[in-house]
């Protein structure tokens, strides 16, 4: 009997339940676009597809809280503070949300996705060691400059006269200017500069540009001109006018042609600095990259409204044409 009440108090034992292992929090990213949801999510997306792929899974391990600009720099900088009050494991930042978020002076990490020099902006002390809190990629190469020069030349080889819209406060401005002006004389192009800093310089811009008798125009790739897009594609079509500019939205907005960094992709990148910040590394010994991928878009709906007629090598060679 003795032995037969140990037994049962053995098995007795081993029924009640064990105090269960904590389960760590999952880590919480923010995410702050300057842009409306609408267009800013197919970003997200991807930036979401790459922590995947590196083991950080929603709900499971990962929580990434969106933050929306609506396309106005005063909403986005707005949104800064209650972002930093909430102290989520890293920020991600799309466009000019990078330098409102510089300029909270936050010491939370910061991966960035930038179209602008990283460096000019203060973001970063140089791309190679960053020094900071923040790093991420920088999609302005200025080699592309002088290629999208070239796309164009190749599209209309009589071509004289580019119009060039510039933006002023945007950082890197400078630099892509002296980009144009070089490549622009390699090909014996004439160039006429066109400043931008808001919604109405663009519309005195392009009504100037209307009575030019320019060849083409092209656009630095900036958000305010990826916002106008349509705008300017209505325009483009009216004067018979094409509009070259360096982000893919552009193309796909019913402008003729796109060249530059594959946005998709370089969001897909953020990843792994995401990844890197989780599992211990600091901002600042994450070296700033410049974008793997570039693409070429050819509307030619609009080529057809417009009245251009695209290469077919230049066809051939295009990543994504819109019909």
């Amino acid at each position: 009997m003795m032995r037969r009440r140990t037994f049962i108090a053995g098995a007795a034992g081993a029924l009640v339940p064990l105090p269960s292992l904590a389960q760590p929090s999952p880590h919480r990213i923010a995410w702050l676009s300057p842009t409306k949801a609408a267009d800013g999510s197919v970003f997200l997306d991807e930036l979401r597809a790459g922590l995947r792929d590196l083991g950080h899974v929603e709900p499971r391990n990962l929580l990434i809280e969106p933050h929306w600009g609506e396309e106005s720099a005063e909403t986005t900088a707005a949104l800064v503070p209650s972002i930093i009050r909430s102290n989520p494991r890293v920020i991600v930042t799309q466009g000019a949300a990078a330098v409102a978020m510089r300029r909270a002076a936050t010491g939370i990490p910061v991966v960035f996705g930038y179209s602008g020099d990283p460096i000019e902006a203060g973001l970063v002390q140089s791309l190679p060691r960053p020094g900071g809190n923040m790093t991420g990629i920088s999609y302005m190469t200025l080699e592309l400059v002088g290629k999208r020069l070239e796309l164009l030349k190749e599209v209309l080889p009589d071509a004289r006269r580019i119009a060039i819209v510039t933006s002023p406060l945007h950082p890197g401005d400078p630099s892509e200017r002296r980009a144009s002006e070089a490549a622009g004389k390699a090909l014996g192009l004439t160039l006429d500069f066109y400043e931008q800093r808001n919604r109405a310089d663009l519309t005195a811009a392009l009504s100037a540009i209307a009575q030019s008798r320019v060849d083409a125009v092209m656009m630095f790739p900036v958000q305010s001109i990826i916002i106008a897009r349509r705008l300017i594609a209505d325009w483009s079509i009216e004067h018979r006018i094409p509009a070259m500019s360096g982000w893919a939205q552009f193309a796909e907005g019913g402008n003729f042609m796109s060249y530059g960094p594959n946005l998709r992709d370089a969001s897909r990148r953020l990843a792994a600095f995401v990844d890197r910040i989780l599992k211990g590394a600091k901002p600042a010994d994450l070296p700033v990259e410049l974008p793997a991928k570039v693409e070429l878009v050819i509307n030619l709906q609009a080529a057809k409204a417009i009245g251009v007629t695209v290469p077919p090598a230049l066809v051939n060679r295009a990543d994504e044409l819109i019909e």
